[in-house]
């Protein structure tokens, strides 16, 4: 029964006014009772929670809904990263000194070159927002790749059920996507001559053992971090909040709660 009320709740899209969370599973839970009281009672929950969604909705809406919800949550997520300080001032996803670095920025703060680290931190994260814009196309075309088997297992699956399907099918491209433009665009925002003078700063003081990181990497699989974090914190919010109905097929999806 929880199955399909979150099966409802991923079906919505963004925040606007509708029906509170309580309302939409007191209404799904009294669709799925009825229906369920009319074929077999006493098949297993997942088989008959799976059929009752089917006979509620038809198969291509499903998958369709589905798609669309996702297509709208991944706009709405990617967009917000790409933005001036979309990683910088957003905690969730900020990209800091990597861990072997970290005494790089101790040491540079030690003697009053704490601007000159808190910059070499903003031109990773700037590169990261840079690179995120190349992530939209490939996302779409994983989501139009959803078959209704894919979508009928997102939807009664966990609260990260989606985004897990999409790292599986978008890991792989989106890493050799974003390094590529990551090292382009360290040079185009001067993380580059940033981080050389930063680096160049630290190896030189005494007594220190120098480094030489491979920061390409290091903020490509930052990046692709923080953009499966943002979907995750999307997904969890479609399938547990209140949303609208903004188009003709979720409209029609949604006259099953009325």
């Amino acid at each position: 029964m929880k199955n399909i009320i979150i099966a409802g709740c991923l079906l919505l899209t963004l925040n606007t006014s509708a029906q509170t969370f309580g309302e939409l599973a007191n209404s799904l839970k009294s669709k799925v009772t009825n229906s369920s009281s009319t074929t077999d009672s006493d098949a297993s929950s997942t088989s008959s929670n799976s059929s009752v969604l089917s006979s509620l909705i038809s198969d291509t809406d499903i998958a369709s809904g589905l798609r669309e919800a996702l297509n709208l949550g991944i706009e709405e997520q990617v967009e917000k990263l790409t933005q001036t300080d979309g990683f910088y001032k957003n905690d969730l996803v900020k990209i800091v000194m990597p861990s072997e670095l970290q005494k790089v920025d101790t040491a540079l703060r030690s003697v009053g070159l704490g601007d000159l680290a808190d910059e070499g931190i903003i031109a990773l994260n700037r590169a990261a927002e840079d690179a995120v814009k190349e992530a939209t196309p490939i996302f779409v075309d994983a989501v139009k790749d959803i078959t209704f088997d894919d979508a009928k297992t997102i939807l009664l699956g966990e609260d990260n059920a989606a985004t897990s399907y999409l790292t599986s099918k978008t890991e792989t491209a989106l890493y050799d996507k974003f390094n590529p433009v990551i090292n382009e665009s360290f040079s185009k925002v001067g993380a580059d001559k940033i981080w050389s003078t930063l680096i160049s700063k630290y190896n030189s003081m005494p007594f220190v053992t120098q480094v030489n990181p491979d920061l390409t990497d290091y903020v490509t699989n930052e990046a692709l971090e923080g953009v499966y974090t943002m979907i995750a914190v999307e997904e969890k919010e479609i399938r547990n909040s209140t949303a609208a109905r903004s188009t003709d097929l979720l409209q029609s999806v949604f006259e099953l709660q009325d």
